[in-house]
């Protein structure tokens, strides 16, 4: 018995120790980034309670092992025979139905977390989500708005319709928690309340081809209140753009070519449409060519047609189908990005 009461005592003591050692390093909690989402605190407590659970699930194995290393080795000059030992029925129930109840338990954790996670709330904001690579589109279809940036008013559900256009992507915030495979030919649903004002990012975090790593989107978080002043200036800015340069640019933002084409020079996974439009572009060939109207229409048509020096072959831009007004609306705001 009393080998029972200091093995238990060490895996009690062994057992705080493990968790205070993982809590130190950080694995309980500062690992996570933070908490921005009403799902992420649910999806937090049960991860705490999964540490302190492996904690005592390691003691309970090293503890024991350890002090029998130690009370029960073979000492020096002594060559008789161990104890005949036949079993412990008591402690064989013990061992199968401790564990099964904390299997229950974690079961039962499990499932109250994921319902409070896909918790319906009929007056969530619908927001339409279109992957594809390498990029992410944003379609708010109540106010005809759409955008390569996603915002969300805090404290309110958000429910979001995702489709892929290609491939499987997953769209996944850190900071929310939860992640949700995208897959073609499917809508699948994602259910998020923001309850952390700040600016995020969405990555996806299912391999999807040579520029996956780059595949990732901005997210706003804002007041009520600003949420609906960037809406009603997205609405002003779609019903001004009646213009062929106005339409040009909602359909690159539609299309998702801003996830790969910079606007302002900066380097993307595609060649950058700053003052692109009627100069000198090198090819891997090592051949010249002026960006004009034909040269544009055939990189978007075919993409390999033509490969820009210092860019992948094959090219990762996938070939759309576009009418020639569509593509005449496109190199029409392209010759305003000077």
């Amino acid at each position: 018995m009393r080998h029972f009461v200091i093995v238990g005592i060490l895996v009690i003591v062994m057992a705080v120790l493990t968790y205070v050692g993982l809590d130190a390093a950080g694995f309980a909690t500062q690992m996570n980034p933070v908490a921005a989402s009403a799902q992420a605190q649910t999806i937090d407590s049960m991860w705490h309670w999964e540490i302190i659970a492996m904690s005592f699930l390691f003691a309970l194995i090293v503890a024991p092992m350890a002090y029998s290393l130690v009370v029960f080795r073979k000492r020096k000059g002594d060559n008789t025979d161990a104890q005949h030992i036949e079993g412990n029925t008591a402690l064989e129930i013990g061992w199968t139905v401790g564990p099964l109840i904390l299997v229950v338990v974690f079961a039962y954790m499990g499932a109250y977390s994921l319902g409070e996670i896909r918790r319906v709330d009929p007056e969530a904001v619908v927001i339409k989500v279109k992957a594809q690579q390498f990029s992410w589109t944003f379609e708010y279809p109540e106010y005809g708005v759409v955008s390569n940036e996603l915002h969300l008013p805090a404290n309110k559900q958000v429910l979001l319709k995702m489709e892929s256009a290609d491939v499987i992507h997953s769209f996944w915030v850190p900071e929310f928690r939860v992640k949700q495979d995208v897959v073609p030919g499917r809508v699948t649903e994602y259910r998020i309340t923001p309850t952390l004002i700040g600016s995020y990012k969405v990555r996806c975090a299912e391999l999807c081809g040579t520029s996956h790593a780059y595949m990732e989107g901005a997210i706003v978080v804002s007041e009520e209140a600003d949420y609906d002043t960037w809406i009603a200036e997205q609405i002003a800015i779609a019903a001004a753009a009646q213009t062929p340069e106005g339409k040009g640019q909602l359909l690159t933002v539609s299309k998702g070519c801003v996830g790969c084409h910079s606007i302002d020079g900066s380097p993307l996974t595609g060649p950058t449409w700053f003052g692109l439009f009627g100069s000198d572009v090198k090819l891997a060939d090592g051949s010249t060519i002026t960006a004009d109207e034909a040269f544009i229409s055939q990189s978007i048509l075919d993409p390999n047609a033509t490969i820009v020096e210092g860019f992948p072959s094959p090219s990762v831009m996938p070939p759309y189908v576009l009418t020639e007004e569509e593509i005449a609306n496109i190199i029409a705001y392209l010759k305003t990005l000077k």
